[in-house]
């Protein structure tokens, strides 16, 4: 395209190249006066240049440019190439003709003659007075209007340089398109440079670049040797030895020359040739000017049909631009203001210093967007493209070269294109144990994400767009295109169903990052950024500094986000986080749960103990779980920020975003109101526990929230609401104690003390006592919650119940079911359970599942501990729920085992058990059964109606409830088993028990084989003697007669049975056939149990005589032979005495 077609450039910033005549340089002096052009001279490339080479080429060409109308269409040198390569239209202008010639890319198209003329054409053209006597002509008014150009000397060169510094700011066209041509003139050759060849002159030689002498390679491109040098310059900084560095002053000058051509990729003479046929393949609609061509190639740079040849002369501008951003022109020029805006060039007396530098640019500008400030679109856009190039091809951050080769070489090698050699560097840099990362090249790696700054718009990482294209589309679809929260919105599916391999760890290689700067969540930097100042002291550190210790802001702000109290006061308001960044902390927090090595903290302390104990755990979430399971065996420094998060999550479960995603169906049936709140203090975790068993409940729920619960019992600060509310009874009653179930023994036993002894006041406070329970209550659902029960019964639990779940109490109740086949020391703790169950029925936790209905039915208003109790009265009404009355006749059954187990009896029987019962106490030990030993020992001192009236009461209770279950009657059914099966195996087998066991064994008494069982029938025969409710099936076949006949009469010590047999025997009463038959049959049986068990002393005769329905004609009876023997013997008496007094007469 013809220079003179092309728009006006603009001002290139911070440097200046001067055009300086290279007569002094190159032996030449220009001339001063007329000459007459010689021939065009003739030389070949290959000959050695003659001694007065230089001048007389500088003569030749400079008598054609001062003749009148001097063409060099006219030269015979080049009449050919111009007929053959140049379009008619250009051969009247001189410039023109040279653009269309130089512009070849094959020095072979073009004769060396032509060649040669037109080298030195340009040579004096730039160092011809009249070269600026023209310019002075042209821009007359702009030079007035530039006070710098207007003021530099005539007649060296330097108003030109000064023009093509500020050609930005000319307006005027003749002015503006000369200074253009200028310019394209000047770089097709380094020779053409003002001070270029003397600042390179030795760096060239060194490098082998090329030639500097005029007629050695006498060609007029030199764009390979600018080339050479930008690849050396660019190589040097990703080498650290074993390259001569470049000199600083030729440095800049490279620099400044890549610079000055930012604007026209035709500037740049490598690159153009390079890429001509990639511009018209991509970018042949892109006018050229003002980088435009440089960014269509550069967006088009990893595509399948581009060359390699032009994608490497990119690469190597696009590592000149991270040197220095300037030399992108449109970066350049769209953030010129807003970088003196934003204070972002601190030092303009060194034009390469390290605020030149793209990542420095990056840095503070998107600093400065985070923070709010103004920052124009344009910019902002410009940044995008810059910062998406860096992320797509690690090879322009010469620190990643540098640092990260090993790593590149041996891991990522054929990933150059579209970033995936970066995130595969992000991948080892994660700490995946099958590799490591040197420090240096992790630094580096940091340093990148920082001045890529991809989390700001996801878009920049190219190898994420791609890989989570598919779950953007439908996860986050909501989402405007571009927003930050589209890479919270990817974390909060991660592990779902939506999220797709790669894109998941394309995702976890970035987060690594981003987590270690808390900068790179622009949502969490701009919502924190008054409350880190504020509370984290970070006013003092530079947005760019590198000494801020990674992860350090953000702990400090998790620290004050949860701290609410502080010694046991309240903490200040303007302590606190405000709500807004509260939020964000705890968005922050839910991400890192995922995934532990998105906790800088965690990591770094916890890497030894993560290859110790949780090398296999690799699923998500388990690293985590891993350390607390072993939090005892952990290093110090690992303990205690496993711990910490650990308490953390007690505050906020749902920290634990997996453990939540598990449970949506719980909450939302079940906990909804306390999931909604903005602060949680735990109570989504209580209520999690609580509906634990909820249909709604899945596996992976069920099992987060047990692990939950048993990480807890290690230390009672994992428990928030227990923490807070018996923060100070513990220090006060429990010092020094730190595990959660010793603490929960401790508090709870000083309470039971104080209950019992009926203290003036209790020493712990009312609301932990009330958190109290709560614990309690969790902690009985799961046996492992116990680790005093759990340890212990660890073998019977794999020997008796192999196949049952922990939770919901089931393993608890399997061992009690199995407890006569326990271990001594199982045995002991599983009864000091269900002496504590049996003592606080609401720590009872299957009874108060299985029968949570009809405690609200039947006992809303009994106190907590008579729960059993009410249940027990109400057991046998016609709206009790079989499965409730079934738990509670287990209940019954294990109470009668032993009379410890029922502290209504044991209360109402404490004088009357040592009383008559030492003899049993005596033999037992003390945490094992005395099956109901002394409930027997008890039962026939009811019987001898020698009982305190309170504990008659409670043996009656247990008489009655016994003759109708014949289970409840631990003797019988231990004495009896074998008779039972034998003899009244229907009866047993039918689901009411209604007392027709007991009833069979009554009636089969003479088929009895063992004297055992048949002991323990005779004891129920007498105990059914005292109390006719003791014998159910009489009582129900008499229920009418004793209604009619007895009703005055008041039940117990035998006397409704008294009534009923004197009822028999009255001939004038006719009873009911059913209830005439059953007492003559007791008659039948009690006059058998005389006969087979006569009375072992006095007192039992006694007894039986009181109790038995004769007892009046008895006592008649004996009162009777009492007199005759009375009389019979005063008889004898006065017979003795008369026959006594005739022996002494005698």
């Amino acid at each position: 395209m013809a220079a003179y077609s092309r728009s006006p450039l603009l001002l290139l910033l911070f440097s200046s190249v001067f055009f300086c005549g290279f007569d002094s340089v190159l032996g030449l002096k220009a001339a001063s006066g007329p000459a007459e052009p010689p021939n065009p001279p003739v030389l070949r490339p290959a000959d050695p240049p003659a001694k007065d080479a230089p001048a007389a080429a500088a003569a030749g060409a400079s008598q054609p440019r001062r003749a009148t109308g001097w063409k060099l269409s006219e030269e015979e040198a080049c009449r050919e190439d111009l007929t053959r390569l140049c379009p008619k239209h250009t051969w009247t202008n001189n410039l023109a003709v040279l653009e269309c010639l130089q512009d070849r890319r094959e020095e072979s198209e073009i004769a060396p003659d032509c060649n040669h003329l037109l080298w030195n054409y340009k040579l004096n053209l730039t160092t011809d007075p009249k070269f600026e006597s023209v310019a002075t002509e042209v821009c007359k008014s702009t030079i007035a209007e530039i006070k710098e150009c207007n003021e530099e000397e005539r007649g060296r060169g330097y108003l030109v340089s000064c023009l093509v510094d500020h050609r930005g700011n000319i307006s005027e066209y003749q002015c503006n398109q000369y200074i253009t041509k200028m310019t394209s003139i000047i770089f097709s050759d380094f020779r053409l440079i003002c001070g270029f060849m003397d600042k390179c002159r030795d760096d060239i030689n060194t490098l082998h670049c090329g030639s500097i002498n005029v007629g050695h390679k006498d060609v007029h491109s030199q764009g390979e040797v600018i080339a050479c040098l930008e690849k050396a310059l660019v190589r040097e900084a990703e080498q650290q030895e074993g390259v001569r560095p470049i000199r600083e002053e030729c440095q800049k000058a490279i620099l400044r020359v890549a610079e000055l051509s930012s604007d026209d990729f035709h500037l740049d003479r490598h690159l153009y040739f390079s890429c001509r046929d990639d511009r018209e393949r991509f970018c042949q609609n892109t006018q050229a000017g003002e980088g435009k061509v440089y960014k269509c190639l550069f967006n088009h740079k990893f595509e399948e049909a581009m060359s390699e040849k032009c994608r490497d002369a990119l690469t190597t501008r696009q590592k000149l631009i991270s040197q220095d951003y300037r030399v992108s022109y449109s970066l350049a020029k769209a953030c010129k203001l807003d970088l003196r805006k934003q204070r972002c060039s601190l030092d303009t007396n060194l034009p390469r210093a390290r605020e030149a530098r793209l990542s420095y640019l990056l840095l503070c500008l998107e600093a400065a967007v985070h923070r709010g400030r103004p920052v124009s679109g344009e910019c902002q856009g410009e940044m995008l493209d810059y910062r998406r190039m860096l992320m797509e091809d690690f090879s322009l951050s010469p620190e990643i070269v540098l640092h990260c080769r090993t790593e590149i070489e041996a891991h990522c090698s054929g990933l150059h294109r579209k970033g995936r050699t970066l995130h595969c560097l992000m991948r080892i840099g994660r700490g995946d144990r099958s590799t490591a990362v040197d420090s240096v090249c992790q630094s580096a790696l940091q340093t990148l994400i920082q001045s890529a700054d991809p989390g700001a718009d996801y878009r920049i990482d190219r190898a994420l767009n791609e890989a989570c294209e598919s779950v953007i589309q439908t996860a986050c679809k909501h989402i405007r295109n571009g927003d930050p929260m589209i890479l919270s919105c990817l974390m909060e599916h991660l592990y779902t169903e939506k999220m797709v391999e790669d894109c998941e760890h394309r995702l976890l290689e970035l987060q690594y990052f981003i987590s270690r700067d808390w900068k790179l969540d622009p949502i969490l930097f701009k919502k924190c950024q008054g409350d880190a100042a504020r509370l984290c002291h970070t006013h003092g550190w530079n947005e760019t500094s590198e000494l801020m210790p990674p992860g350090a802001v953000f702990s400090c702000l998790y620290r004050h986000a949860y701290r609410t109290e502080e010694q046991g006061r309240r903490v200040k308001p303007d302590k606190q986080l405000s709500r807004d960044c509260k939020v964000e902390v705890q968005r922050i927090l839910h991400q890192r749960a995922l995934d532990v090595k998105l906790d800088p903290e965690l990591q770094r302390r916890c890497m030894t103990d993560l290859g110790k104990w949780c090398s296999e755990k690799t699923d998500a979430g388990q690293e985590l779980e891993c350390l607390q399971d072993h939090l005892e065996d952990l290093v110090s420094a690992c303990r205690d920020v496993v711990g910490n998060l650990t308490e953390l999550e007690s505050e906020d479960i749902q920290i634990d975003a997996l453990l939540i995603r598990a449970c949506e169906p719980v909450i939302q049936a079940h906990c909804h109101d306390v999931a909604d709140n903005q602060i949680d203090t735990g109570d989504l975790m209580e209520c999690l526990v609580q509906n634990k068993h909820q249909k709604e409940m899945n596996d992976k729920c069920g099992v987060g929230v047990t692990h939950f619960q048993l990480i807890q019992m290690k230390d009672f600060r994992f428990s928030y609401k227990f923490k807070m509310a018996c923060k100070e009874d513990v220090l006060r009653l429990c010092p020094n104690i730190k595990k959660k179930v010793d603490v929960v023994i401790c508090l709870s036993t000083t309470v039971r003390n104080d209950t019992l002894q009926e203290a003036r006041e209790q020493r712990v406070s009312l609301k932990c006592r009330k958190q109290l329970r709560v614990e309690e209550l969790e902690m009985s659902e799961d046996i492992r919650l116990e680790p005093e029960l759990y340890d212990p019964c660890k073998s019977d639990i794999s020997r008796l119940c192999p196949n049952v779940a922990f939770g919901n109490a089931q393993m608890i109740e399997c061992l009690k079911e199995q407890k006569k086949q326990l271990s001594q020391r199982c045995h002991q703790r599983i009864f000091r359970l269900q002496e504590v169950e049996m003592s606080d029925p609401e720590l009872d936790y299957q009874l108060m599942r299985v029968c949570k209905q009809m405690i609200k039915r039947f006992c809303t208003d009994a106190d907590a501990r008579n729960v059993l109790q009410c249940l027990k009265q109400n057991k046998n009404s016609e709206l009790m729920d079989p499965k409730c009355k079934q738990m509670i006749t287990k209940r019954q059954i294990t109470q009668n085992t032993d009379y410890r187990l029922n502290p209504v009896l044991r209360k109402a029987c404490r004088a009357d058990i040592p009383k008559f019962c030492q003899s049993v106490l005596n033999k037992a030990s003390e945490d094992s059964e005395l099956e109901g030993q002394v409930i027997a020992c008890l039962k026939l001192k009811y019987a001898d109606q020698r009982l305190s009236p309170d504990c008659e009461d409670q043996i009656r209770v247990i008489l009655q409830e016994s003759a109708l279950d014949y289970r409840l009657d631990p003797q019988l059914q231990m004495h009896c088993s074998d008779e039972i099966s034998r003899l009244c195996a229907e009866e047993a087998a039918a689901q009411e028990q209604t007392g027709q066991v007991e009833e069979c064994l009554k009636v089969n008494l003479l088929k009895i084989k063992q004297e055992s069982c048949k002991k323990e029938v005779l004891n129920m025969l007498k105990e059914s003697k005292a109390d006719i409710f003791v014998d159910p099936v009489l009582h129900t076949a008499c229920a009418l007669d004793i209604k009619h006949h007895c009703a005055a009469i008041p039940p117990g010590k035998g006397r409704q049975m008294s009534c009923l047999m004197e009822a028999l025997q009255d001939k004038r009463v006719r009873l009911q056939p059913e209830c005439k038959k059953r007492l003559q049959d007791r008659i039948d049986m009690w006059s058998y149990a005389a006969k087979v068990a006569p009375a072992e002393g006095f007192s039992d005769l006694a007894v039986q005589v009181m109790t038995s329905p004769s007892k009046n004609y008895i006592l008649f009876m004996i009162a009777l032979s009492v007199c005759v023997l009375f009389l019979v013997g005063l008889l004898c008496g006065r017979i003795t005495k008369r026959v006594t007094r005739e022996l002494k007469d005698r």
